[in-house]
């Protein structure tokens, strides 16, 4: 057996640039791999909250040149917060699928960070204005920092203007688009900002929602990253109301409250969802009929957007 590639944080990130990772993930949501249900286990610990144990696999067709298996492992610990520790650590495995021979071990939380943002960025290349420039970044967090690179390596994106429910985050991060090139600005007026948008991305923990459909002009595109559970929502009923919508993943279906809430309520149908990611990049052509459709990208994550992702760290051409 060869040597087993290990990389940490930094290295992994290396390996993983937005423009080839968008690449890959079009070509991995084209040919689609195996998924299955992923595993979630419960770990009882005496004086500590409950933590989670979380599986997710994936791996190559059976007729792919190449067979490869990967397995992100997740621990979700709540303890660790009174700690000073990162509640969530996750690392990710590549073997070959043939042998069984690990072929690599990497940073976890770095890679679900940048395939998920490029996951966006894929979806924003078919459902944005080709001629979108200003950027809103809700969510000033780990992955609402990756935002703006994402989107910018399929939008020539020229303004940003950046909220969080905590200013100083928002400043923060603005501080550190500006160091990195960027044109961007902190906002406490969400508001005025998505007004103006021609893109809107959130990345929060919101349970309530914080993007009005009311506030889009025509022509907006809105990317919902952050809630990843029913009871969670970045979105009003008027923005499903209003948008061509979009998902990564069926799982969407089962975990977005984005679309569960609005309908059960009877605002939205299942057959107002107009497609996923899978059905986008097969066709791999603009899906936006005319420049004032507003769309609305909704993703949940997904194995094989992990499993795209380690493929690239292992071959990077």
């Amino acid at each position: 057996m060869g040597e087993t590639l290990i990389l940490d944080a930094d290295q992994t990130a290396a390996k993983l640039p937005f423009l080839r990772l968008v690449a890959a993930l079009q070509r991995e949501f084209a040919t689609g791999c195996q998924t299955p249900a992923r595993h979630h286990h419960t770990i009882a610990s005496k004086g500590e909250p409950d933590g989670t144990l979380l599986l997710m696999p994936a791996w190559s067709n059976a007729d792919d040149d190449e067979h490869f298996l990967g397995v992100k492992l997740v621990t979700i610990l709540p303890g660790n917060t009174r700690r000073m520790m990162p509640a969530v650590v996750s690392t990710y495995m590549l073997y070959s699928a043939t042998t069984g021979e690990q072929l690599a071990v990497m940073d976890g939380n770095t890679l679900t960070g940048r395939r998920t943002v490029a996951t966006s960025a894929l979806a924003a290349k078919y459902l944005s204005r080709e001629d979108a420039s200003e950027l809103v970044i809700a969510g000033a967090g780990r992955v609402g920092s990756l935002i703006a690179e994402a989107h910018s390596s399929v939008r020539a994106i020229r303004r940003i203007k950046v909220w969080d429910i905590n200013p100083d985050h928002a400043s923060r991060l603005a501080t550190s688009l500006c160091d990195r090139g960027f044109s961007a600005e902190s906002t406490v007026d969400l508001r005025t900002a998505v007004e103006s948008a021609d893109i809107v991305s959130a990345a929060t923990l919101a349970t309530a929602p914080i993007i009005r459909g009311a506030w889009l002009k025509p022509g907006t595109h809105v990317d919902l990253i952050g809630a990843f559970t029913p009871e969670m929502r970045e979105a009003d009923d008027d923005v499903m109301r209003r948008a061509s919508i979009y998902i990564d993943t069926p799982v969407a279906f089962e975990e977005a409250g984005e679309l569960i809430t609005p309908m059960t309520n009877g605002v939205i149908t299942r057959e107002s969802i107009l497609g996923d990611l899978s059905d986008l990049s097969r066709r791999n052509e603009f899906a936006r009929r005319n420049s004032d459709q507003i769309t609305c990208f909704k993703s949940v994550g997904s194995g094989l957007a992990d499993l795209a992702a380690a493929k690239l760290v292992l071959h990077p051409t």
